[in-house]
C-alpha cells in the first residue's frame, strides 16, 4: 500500500507538469523527474491589469549594481515612481557565468561596460546575493520580479575571453559549429563575440535544466529565457546535430553534408533550395521546443508557481534564422512563408509559456503600424500569432538602440517612449521596455511615466 501511494504521487506530479508544461516529448527526461514532491509555496496573486515590465541587463548596468545595493533600492524605486510593475533581473550575462546561487557554474567577478571612460572591465567586490537583493527590494516596494539569463551562451570574447568555454577544455564540444565558407568551424575559432552553445547538445541541454531548477528555488514571480535560440542560420552543424537530422528524416544518411542542407558560408535562405532546407529549419525547430519544454518542466518541478517565459524578436518573418518559433502551434507559417514546411507548425510553443516578451525594437519614428518594423505592428503581429495560446505577451521598445542612422532628433526620441506606451499595450497584453540604462542615461524616467500615465487614462 505505500509503494502504491509512492507511485501515484509520482504519477500526480508527472501529470501536473504535463498540463503546465505541454506533453513530454522526452521519455528518460521525465524519468530523471523521478517521484520527487515539488514543494507548494503560496500561489503568486493573479495580474489584473496589463504589467509594464521594464528590463536590467546585467552588463550595462554593472557599474552601477555590481557592489551596491543603494543605487539599487535608488533605481528601483525610480521604476515604481514611473508606473512600471514588473522587473527582469538579468543574472546570467552573454559571457554565461551567474549572478544568482548555484553549483553548477561560477559566479560572475567582472564584467564590461560602456561608461563615460569608455569600454571598460567593471569588477564585483561584492559578496551578497545579487539576485536576492533585487528579490528584497522589489518586493518592499510592491514590484513583481523576474529573473532572466542568456541561455544558450558559454562565453564572451572580451578582455582575451571570459566564461567557461574559455576556461573549461572539457566543454569544448559544447560549442556551436558554423558552416561557414572554409569549411566547419568552432564558434570558438571566430570572430563571433557571444560564444553560443550548441542547442541540440544534451549535456548542454542538462546543464542548463539544472541551472534553471537553481534559479527556481528563489521567490521569483517570473523566469525569462533570453537566447533560447541558435546564433544564427549558419549554426549548428556538428556531427551531433547531424546524427539528429538523419534519424529525424528517418535514417537518411547525407551523402554531401552540409550542403545538402545549406551552401558553405550561407548567411540567408538560398534563392536555390537545396534537398534537405526546408527539413533542417523544421528539425532546428524541434530542436528548441524540446528544449523548452524540459526548460519548464525544470522550472515547474521545483516551483509550479513561478511563470515560465521567453523573450523573443518580433520580426517573425526572419526568426527562422535562429531555430525557433514562437507562434501558436496553430499558426500555419507554410501559408506564407516560402522557408517553412506544413510541419514547421508543429513546434510553435506559445503554448508551453505562461507569459512573453516581444521585441518590438523598431526606430523611434516607428511607433504607430500594421507591420513588421513598426512596435504597434510587431506587438499586434505577435499576438495574431500566437493566437492566445500563451496567456500573456507583452511586447516594446528598445529605447537607446533604435536609432542606427540617427535621424530622429532628442525630442522624437523622448515622445516615441511616450507613444510606445499606449501604441504597444493596446496592440497586446502589456508593456516591455528594454533596457533601464537608457532611461538612467539620457534622464527619460519622465516620458516612460507621461507615457504609462495617458495609457492607464484608457
Amino acid at each position: 500500500m505505500i509503494k502504491m501511494k509512492i507511485q501515484l504521487t509520482a504519477l500526480c506530479a508527472s501529470l501536473f507538469l504535463m498540463m503546465a508544461c505541454g506533453p513530454a516529448e522526452n521519455k528518460d527526461y521525465w524519468g530523471d523527474l523521478g517521484g520527487t514532491t515539488p514543494p507548494k509555496p503560496e500561489p503568486k496573486p493573479e495580474i489584473t491589469e496589463k504589467p509594464r515590465f521594464i528590463w536590467i541587463d546585467a552588463a550595462a548596468n554593472f557599474p552601477d549594481f555590481a557592489n551596491s545595493k543603494e543605487a539599487i533600492a535608488r533605481d528601483l524605486a525610480l521604476a515604481k515612481d514611473a508606473g512600471f510593475t514588473d522587473i527582469v533581473v538579468d543574472v546570467r550575462p552573454t559571457m554565461g557565468d551567474v549572478l544568482f546561487k548555484t553549483d553548477a557554474v561560477k559566479q560572475v567577478s567582472e564584467l564590461f561596460a560602456w561608461t563615460s571612460k569608455g569600454y571598460e572591465k567593471i569588477p564585483r567586490t561584492a559578496t551578497w546575493d545579487y539576485l536576492q537583493a533585487f528579490i528584497d527590494e522589489g518586493k518592499r516596494l510592491g514590484l513583481r520580479v523576474h529573473a532572466a539569463i542568456n541561455t544558450f551562451v558559454g562565453g564572451h570574447k572580451d578582455n582575451g575571453g571570459t566564461g567557461m568555454l574559455y576556461r573549461d577544455a572539457s566543454k569544448k564540444a559544447w560549442a556551436t559549429q558554423l558552416n561557414t565558407s572554409d569549411g566547419i568551424k568552432s564558434v570558438m575559432d571566430t570572430d563571433a563575440g557571444t560564444k553560443f552553445l550548441n542547442p541540440a547538445n544534451p549535456d548542454v541541454q542538462a546543464f542548463l535544466c539544472q541551472l534553471l531548477k537553481d534559479l527556481a528555488r528563489y521567490s521569483l514571480d517570473g523566469i525569462f529565457l533570453d537566447r533560447g535560440r541558435y546564433l544564427n542560420l549558419q549554426t549548428d552543424f556538428s556531427d551531433v546535430s547531424r546524427k539528429q537530422f538523419e534519424a529525424y528524416l528517418g535514417g537518411i544518411r547525407l551523402q554531401h553534408y552540409p550542403e545538402d542542407i545549406l551552401p558553405a558560408g550561407a548567411k540567408s535562405f538560398p534563392s536555390s533550395q537545396s534537398a534537405y532546407l526546408k527539413r533542417w529549419l523544421e528539425y532546428r525547430a524541434k530542436t528548441i521546443y524540446d528544449f523548452m519544454q524540459k526548460a519548464c518542466n525544470a522550472v515547474k518541478s521545483v516551483n509550479s508557481h513561478i511563470k515560465f517565459g521567453v523573450y523573443v524578436g518580433g520580426w517573425y518573418s526572419t526568426y527562422y534564422e535562429v531555430g525557433v518559433n514562437w507562434a501558436a502551434s496553430t499558426y500555419n507559417a507554410s501559408a506564407r512563408y516560402n522557408w517553412a514546411t506544413d510541419k514547421y507548425k508543429n513546434f510553435g510553443y506559445a503554448a508551453l509559456m505562461d507569459q512573453m516578451l516581444i521585441g518590438a525594437y523598431a526606430s523611434p519614428l516607428k511607433v504607430y503600424g500594421n507591420t513588421e518594423w513598426t512596435m504597434q505592428g510587431f506587438c499586434a503581429l505577435a499576438k495574431d500569432k500566437i493566437k492566445g495560446q500563451c496567456k500573456m505577451v507583452a511586447g516594446g521598445p528598445d529605447v537607446g538602440n533604435w536609432d542606427y542612422e540617427d535621424k530622429a532628433t532628442q525630442e522624437q526620441e523622448n515622445q516615441a517612449i511616450v507613444n510606445s506606451v499606449k501604441a504597444c499595450m493596446d496592440a497586446c497584453d502589456g508593456y516591455f521596455l528594454f533596457d533601464m540604462i537608457h532611461l538612467k542615461k539620457a534622464s527619460q524616467w519622465s516620458y516612460a511615466k507621461e507615457g504609462i500615465a495617458e495609457a492607464l487614462k484608457h
